[in-house]
């Protein structure tokens, strides 16, 4: 099955961000696609695609339970070796919440120049105790996680105890779920949100670039 991906930016880009997309909603989800809008909006480009569960998804329109953790690890190292095929320039790879936790299992080995995870799944919601932040303590390439302050996948006052590699830098979004979207008590609104999270991923492409 060929890799369906979505583009927004240049193709000539000197930097490329690679998204791949959490477990319910795929590559065209609202979330993932105004992320890309606004990146790309600073003249870099970014790629979008599908696991080959959401593919099939889409063509039959019937659910389906993502693919085991092997499948979903090679279709990132095939999507990066395709845009490397491609691109000589800058590479970074993430994505939300699943997505992200796949890049982050792969960054290292890929050998990209930075990570970025969106919605990171520390623990499923509701089970702190099942920890998935063994391989983030020695994690070697510069990492930004964008959090939500109140995701039920790690809460700010949770995630504060992680043993968390210094290669990671963690932002905050004020009273975001795990989409980042806000109660209206907070006083702001999910749009405030997702700019805050687009300027922080242009603030660390800049650094790390």
């Amino acid at each position: 099955m060929t890799i369906e991906t979505l583009c927004d930016g240049p193709n000539a880009a000197d930097t490329k961000l690679i998204l791949a997309h959490g477990a319910g909603q795929g590559m065209d989800s609202p979330f993932l696609a105004q992320i890309a809008e606004r990146v790309a909006a600073h003249r870099h480009q970014v790629v979008r695609f599908n696991f080959p569960y959401m593919q099939t998804q889409v063509l039959t329109g019937k659910r389906r339970p993502p693919d085991r953790e092997p499948k979903l690890l090679d279709s990132w190292r095939k999507i990066v070796n395709r845009v490397r095929r491609q691109h000589s320039g800058k590479l970074l790879i993430g994505g939300k919440s699943m997505g992200g936790r796949m890049a982050s299992l792969l960054a290292d080995e890929l050998q990209v120049d930075g990570l970025i995870c969106l919605g990171y799944p520390f623990h499923p919601p509701g089970k702190p105790e099942r920890l998935r932040t063994k391989h983030l303590a020695g994690l070697q390439t510069p990492t930004l996680i964008c959090q939500g302050e109140r995701d039920t996948f790690g809460k700010r006052e949770e995630v504060a105890h992680y043993s968390l590699s210094e290669k990671i830098q963690l932002y905050w979004l004020i009273d975001g779920d795990h989409s980042f979207k806000p109660r209206k008590a907070s006083g702001i609104d999910l749009q405030h949100n997702l700019d805050a999270a687009a300027e922080a991923i242009l603030n660390f492409i800049r650094e790390s670039t």
